[in-house]
């Protein structure tokens, strides 16, 4: 017996030993710590503020370690300084700091030294080019969803870090996505955040460019990262406004007259095709309007566009300026409800001029078009003759000064009979 145990027991050469799934998932929650211990050996050689040494060390790094394979735990150790447990808490298992992070910047927050941090995460995902998806799919929105968990110097930080990697496009803006969550939102948590993110975009980049990067990242309404209470417009101007942010303010109140100026107009064009009644399209504006206020010029604007957009224009070449001229008349009342005041009245001809300027086909047709505004009330004579001496925009000033001379001079000269008739009455 003793002589056969001995024997060595036989076993297939190349067969893979089956380890129980317990032993496996035990093993995989020390693997990103193994992982940060071993990155901080590349790290810890660097010193500080050496950014050129950082980027230098990670690249290096990259050749040995699994980026892909840790990308979440790479980036919340370059990030936010150590690996994040579930709910936003650091791990706790004695280990320091990394060497680098954007915590490391000093306090409080600086936009040039953020800028060379920024640097070293661009020569990163440049060198690794599949770093990017993880970074601003999952680091980034994950990260944000847990901000509340940081100091007020830490929160800064990383808004701003994140203002700057948006302006640089590093990243999209669908990584914001997560401050919409409602535990953010309350205390205006997410909206003070926000605002960091921006004053860092708009330090380095446009109000034009930051509109486009929130509308690729799918971005479509700032209210929703106000807590629900203050989802209103007057507040969304007043806070940015207050932060030093008035351009964001401006935008987003343009932005909001857009889309009430194509409501309307959609509207006007759906009112009119049921019925040419004046009355039941002024009705249906004033009710757009009670839901979005506009400027009086934004909205003769989008009355006149929504109207002239429900024509038939489909008439022969020789009968589209009379068409013109009868479409004009019939839509007079629906202009003169909404168009009072001189300043509108100006903003009316200079709306029918670009109009005219854009379609050749009315070109010839501005002055009897103008006649007919005049005739029917929704223009005066003063508002004509302001036009003329200063008021006109650029496009075809020339071509429409020349054609309306003869209607101007007529109506400065029956302005001054009128003026030597009162002087005679007196």
């Amino acid at each position: 017996m003793s002589q056969q145990s001995a024997v060595p027991k036989p076993s297939l050469q190349g067969v893979r030993t089956k380890v129980r799934k317990g032993q496996v998932k035990a093993q995989a929650k020390h693997e990103p710590a193994v992982f940060r211990d071993q990155l901080y050996k590349h790290l810890e050689t660097v010193p500080e503020n050496d950014f050129e040494g950082f980027s230098a060390k990670l690249v290096q790094a990259g050749g040995t370690l699994e980026y892909l394979k840790y990308a979440d735990a790479l980036f919340e150790i370059l990030l936010v300084g150590g690996l994040i447990q579930p709910g936003g808490s650091y791990l706790d298992d004695g280990a320091p700091m990394s060497p680098f992070s954007i915590f490391n910047a000093r306090n409080p927050p600086d936009i040039e030294e953020l800028k060379k941090y920024v640097d070293v995460f661009n020569k990163l995902n440049r060198r690794f080019k599949y770093l990017q998806k993880p970074f601003e799919e999952q680091s980034l929105p994950t990260l944000l969803q847990y901000i509340g968990r940081w100091s007020s110097e830490q929160r800064d930080k990383l808004a701003m870090t994140i203002g700057l990697l948006l302006s640089q496009g590093l990243v999209t803006a669908a990584c914001l996505q997560s401050l919409t969550k409602d535990h953010l939102v309350k205390n205006d948590q997410s909206i003070n955040i926000l605002a960091l993110v921006f004053s860092a975009f708009l330090a380095d980049q446009s109000i034009d460019h930051l509109a486009a990067t929130l509308k690729r990242g799918n971005i479509k309404d700032l209210l929703l990262f106000f807590p629900p209470n203050k989802r209103d417009a007057k507040i969304l101007d007043a806070f940015f406004r207050e932060k030093n942010l008035p351009t964001v303010a401006d935008w987003y109140t343009k932005k909001q007259y857009a889309i009430a100026k194509d409501a309307i107009m959609k509207e006007l064009k759906e009112v009119v095709e049921r019925s040419d009644d004046s009355e039941s399209i002024i009705l249906a504006i004033q009710t757009k309007l009670e839901e979005q206020r506009l400027p009086e010029s934004e909205l003769i604007q989008s009355i006149w566009q929504g109207l002239m957009a429900s024509v038939d224009w489909s008439a022969r070449p020789d009968q589209i300026e009379g068409l013109a001229l009868r479409e004009v008349g019939k839509f007079a009342p629906v202009l003169v409800a909404f168009c009072k005041g001189p300043k509108t009245q100006v903003a009316l001809i200079n709306i029918v001029q670009v109009y005219c300027y854009d379609d050749t086909r009315v070109m010839k047709a501005f002055p009897q078009i103008l006649k007919v505004l005049y005739n029917k009330d929704c223009v005066s004579d003063q508002a004509i003759i302001y036009w003329y001496q200063k008021g006109s925009k650029p496009q075809g000033r020339q071509h429409f000064l020349k054609a309306t001379e003869g209607l101007v001079k007529f109506l400065q000269e029956q302005e001054e009979s009128e003026e030597d008739d009162d002087e005679d009455e007196e």
